[in-house]
């Protein structure tokens, strides 16, 4: 069942929950002592910067399913550390991902160190809005014996890459864009396949992400997302079981099982599938999004309240699901929508922990640099302290690979 680590950063006591979390973490998945040490140290170093730099935020620790897209048979599964803060936001993120560099007279050597530890790293920040930190750890550390296409190759030592068409001493960090309103996006395009030491098919075109908070601290959510792949097609599912606490667990834990049995399958009979799988159950809302990267066509089923909003072209479009329950109540017809996945496209898939209104920002939107940053973002700016998520949130994110990566 989803177990997430929420730790609420507030004051310097809660540096060692969070790394605590990274090791409860790392040890659901199966990493051995050296690399649970540098998830320990990478969840020190980002609740560390949230007191220091944002005065306080949240640290999540989970286990989740690796960006790069499944086998066809297994899931790989990496650590996930996202650090989310409401701060000032970083005027300069390139700087700050450099060792040495410091707002606060210290050694300036936290993000660089989360950067060279993890097995991906990835960084948002809107300054007056906040900052959102993302990073995965896998059995296999940078050096080790990674697939190269996967998750993307490391710089050779003593280099600096550069995005295409930019030239040295530009003090550019690798994958850094501008995003809408002048924010800084930074991917570290060196990331490594993680998981219980399985090794990625390379399979170009498509990555994902989420988040997942459960409802008021609680130890598992009842939300889950999870994806699958079944020849040159990947689906996407996002489940909310009814209610919150381990029943709601148990149910979309079964959607989750039933997803990876009927990946061939289209999202209405998947559905079908889902339906008979989750009898027993509390039930569940689940969405349903099957992208064929052959054709380049969506096509997106849903049942139950877990929202759909794709962009294509610059244009937002929300996807419609059916009233019901799967599991308990599921609709004698169902309906599938079918989109084009062109124009710098973006899935974003819902629980209805986000407010009821909630709908992307207008123009390009949301980040796409990571999905697990994007769904960061989507939480974030939804939110605040003062008005924090009313029910287990999750938020699952698809989106096409960086050109950056292979």
């Amino acid at each position: 069942m989803p177990r997430v680590w929420d730790v609420p950063v507030r004051d310097w006591t809660r540096v060692h929950d969070a790394r605590v979390a990274a090791e409860g973490a790392a040890a659901l998945a199966g990493l051995d002592e050296r690399r649970t040490a540098a998830a320990a140290l990478v969840a020190t170093e980002l609740a560390t910067n949230l007191l220091k730099h944002a005065e306080g935020g949240r640290l999540l620790a989970e286990v989740v399913p690796a960006p790069a897209p499944p086998q066809e048979r297994g899931q790989s599964r990496v650590v996930q550390l996202a650090a989310i803060d409401h701060g000032p936001g970083i005027g300069d993120v390139p700087s700050a991902l450099r060792d040495g560099f410091s707002t606060t007279g210290s050694l300036g050597a936290g993000l660089g160190t989360c950067r060279r530890l993890a097995d991906g790293f990835a960084l948002h920040s809107t300054p007056g809005r906040g900052t959102v930190a993302v990073a995965r750890m896998g059995v296999t550390p940078h050096g080790g014996d990674a697939v190269p296409g996967a998750w993307g190759g490391a710089p050779e030592p003593g280099t600096s890459p550069l995005l295409p068409g930019e030239g040295p001493g530009e003090g550019r960090a690798p994958g850094s864009v501008s995003g809408p309103g002048g924010e800084r996006l930074t991917h570290d395009p060196a990331e490594r396949h993680g998981g219980r030491g399985e090794r990625f098919v390379p399979f170009a075109g498509v990555r994902a992400g989420g988040l997942n908070i459960p409802y008021g601290g609680a130890e598992q959510s009842g939300d889950a997302w999870a994806w699958a792949r079944a020849g040159d097609a990947v689906t996407l599912m996002l489940a909310d079981g009814l209610g919150h606490g381990p029943e709601a667990a148990r149910a979309s834990s079964a959607a989750v099982t039933a997803l990876h049995l009927c990946a061939h399958l289209s999202p209405a009979d998947a559905l079908r599938r889902l339906h008979d799988a989750l009898k027993g159950t509390r039930g569940a809302a689940v969405s349903l999004a099957r992208l064929d990267l052959g054709t380049g066509r969506l096509r997106f089923a849903g049942i139950g309240n877990v929202g759909a909003r794709l962009r294509t072209g610059g244009t937002w479009r929300h996807l419609l699901a059916r009233p019901g329950i799967v599991g308990v109540h599921r609709p004698t017809t169902l309906r599938e929508e079918e989109a084009d996945w062109t124009g710098d496209p973006l899935l974003v898939l819902h629980t209805d922990g986000l407010p009821s209104r909630w709908a992307p920002p207008p123009g390009a939107g949301l980040p796409a640099a990571d999905p697990a940053v994007t769904a960061a973002v989507t939480i974030r700016d939804a939110s605040s302290p003062a008005r924090p998520v009313r029910d287990d949130t999750a938020v699952a994110v698809l989106t096409p690979t960086p050109p950056e990566l292979p």
